[in-house]
């Protein structure tokens, strides 16, 4: 998949980190969509353009690239494989990028749960 400005990008995770990655995303010209759990951690993101969603399925539902920047492996599995996570409520397709401090394991194991739900 080559990404056009038309693309749809989701940002799961908009604390410290993952902030500034999605502000420059939006700057690129991007229509992202964020969820945070504190939502005031993304008034700045709200105010360049970026949409809000209130829950990770409903922030990667129309997404073509979904990011994620979240603080444990825990919130990982949580945001992935939950059943109202990623994976149940992606388009098959999607992009998926995880930049959250994880194992090499946990990578694979939601990879394999990708496969399963055929995304």
């Amino acid at each position: 998949m080559l990404l056009g400005k038309s693309s749809k990008i989701a940002f799961i995770g908009t604390g410290i980190m993952g902030a500034p990655i999605a502000e420059h995303i939006l700057d690129a010209g991007y229509d992202v969509t964020v969820y945070t759990r504190t939502q005031s951690k993304a008034e700045g993101l709200l105010a360049k353009g970026a949409h809000w969603a209130d829950g990770v399925a409903n922030a990667v539902t129309d997404a073509d690239v979904i990011f994620t920047m979240v603080g444990y492996p825990s919130d990982v599995e949580d945001v992935y494989l939950s059943s109202d996570g990623i994976l149940r409520a992606s388009k098959r397709g999607a992009w998926m990028i995880d930049l959250t401090t994880s194992s090499p394991q946990l990578a694979r194991d939601i990879h394999d749960a990708a496969e399963i739900d055929d995304k």
